[in-house]
C-alpha cells in the first residue's frame, strides 16, 4: 500500500514537472488594441484582444496562469479553472478580449487596453512569481492596427495594418501559407513521382515484412508456451527433456520409419477372404411412406 502511495506521489510530480515545463512555452502571439474593423466576440461587439500561442507540439492547459497589464500586480486576471476551452491544441492560438467585463466569461479580461500609450502585457505562470511572457505595445500603433510577431511564438516584434502582406491574423497563422513547402520541394525534385513511387512501395513492403516476422515470432512463442504447458501436465520438465536429447535417442521420424519398414518386412496386414455375401434388403411397408395414396384416383 505504502509503494503505491509512493509512486502516485512520483507520477503527481512528474505530471506537475512536464505541466509546468510546458507552460513556458506559452508565447503572447498578437494585440490589437483599439479594434474597430476587426473580430467581433462572443456577445457580437469589438474590444482589444491578445491573442496567446501554444508553441508545443503538444497541448497545453493554460488554466490558472495570470494575465496582467499591470507589472505590480502580477495576479490580475487569473485564467478560471474547469473551462475545457483553456486547452489550446500544439500549435494553436486563443483569444482573450481585453473589455474589463470578465463576467462574460472565461476569455474575457478585467482590464482594459488604453489607446495612445505604451501597453504593457504579461503572463505569469500558477505561482504568480515566475514571468512566462511580455511585450510592451507601443504608443504609436494606430487604430485597428494589431502589434504582431514575424512568426508564431518567435520573431520579431512588428505592426500591422492588414494592408498588403501585413494581414492581421486572430485565432490563425501570422504567416499565411497557401502550399507545404516540403511537397513543393519534393514536387520540384522529382517532377515524374518514380522517387515516390519506390518510396511507397518500400514502406508497404517493409511493413508486409515486419507483419510477418511478428506473426511467425508470436506463433513460435505459443507453441513454445504449449508445449511447456504440456509438458507441465505430465510432470515432465526441461532439464529431463533437454538431458533425454542429449544421449543421443532416435527422434520420431527416425521411429515412424523403422516401425514402417518392419510392416513392409512382415506384411503384418489382416488377411481377408474374398467371398461376396448379397442379401436382399427387406423394408417394412407403412401407408405413411407409400407414394400411392398421393397419386389421384380417376372414378371408374
Amino acid at each position: 500500500m505504502k509503494k503505491n502511495i509512493f509512486l502516485l506521489i512520483i507520477a503527481l510530480f512528474c505530471c506537475a514537472a512536464v505541466n509546468g515545463q510546458g507552460r513556458s512555452a506559452l508565447r503572447i502571439n498578437e494585440v490589437m488594441v483599439v479594434n474597430d474593423s476587426n473580430a467581433v466576440d462572443d456577445f457580437g461587439q469589438r474590444h482589444a484582444w491578445i491573442e496567446l500561442f501554444n508553441s508545443l507540439h503538444a497541448p497545453m492547459e493554460i488554466s490558472s496562469v495570470y494575465i496582467t497589464n499591470d507589472p505590480q500586480n502580477p495576479k490580475k486576471y487569473p485564467v478560471p479553472l474547469g473551462d475545457v476551452n483553456t486547452r489550446i491544441p500544439k500549435r494553436q492560438h486563443v483569444i482573450f478580449w481585453a473589455d474589463g467585463k470578465p463576467s462574460r466569461g472565461t476569455f474575457h479580461l478585467n482590464f482594459l487596453l488604453e489607446e495612445g500609450k505604451d501597453n504593457w502585457i504579461g503572463v505569469y505562470d500558477a505561482n504568480g512569481i515566475t514571468l512566462i511572457d511580455s511585450v510592451t505595445v507601443p504608443a504609436s500603433l494606430g487604430r485597428g492596427m494589431s502589434y504582431a510577431r514575424s512568426v508564431d511564438g518567435a520573431g520579431e516584434w512588428q505592426m500591422r495594418d492588414d494592408e498588403g502582406d501585413n494581414y492581421i491574423t486572430p485565432s490563425s497563422n501570422n504567416i499565411i501559407r497557401d502550399q507545404n513547402d516540403k511537397i513543393a520541394l519534393f514536387k520540384a525534385r522529382d517532377k515524374n513521382g518514380f522517387a515516390m513511387t519506390i518510396m511507397a512501395m518500400s514502406i508497404v513492403f517493409s511493413a508486409l515484412l515486419i507483419l510477418c516476422l511478428c506473426f511467425l515470432a508470436i506463433s513460435k512463442i505459443g507453441e513454445s508456451i504449449a508445449r511447456r504447458n504440456k509438458m507441465e501436465a505430465h510432470g515432465i520438465s526441461v532439464a529431463d527433456t533437454d538431458a533425454h536429447a542429449a544421449t543421443g535417442h532416435d527422434t520420431g521420424e527416425e521411429i515412424a520409419a523403422i516401425a514402417m519398414a518392419l510392416r513392409d518386412h512382415f506384411d503384418a496386414h489382416d488377411q481377408e477372404s474374398t467371398i461376396l455375401t448379397i442379401n436382399k434388403v427387406r423394408r417394412s411397408y407403412s401407408p405413411w411412406s407409400s407414394k400411392i395414396y398421393g397419386m389421384r384416383h380417376l372414378p371408374k
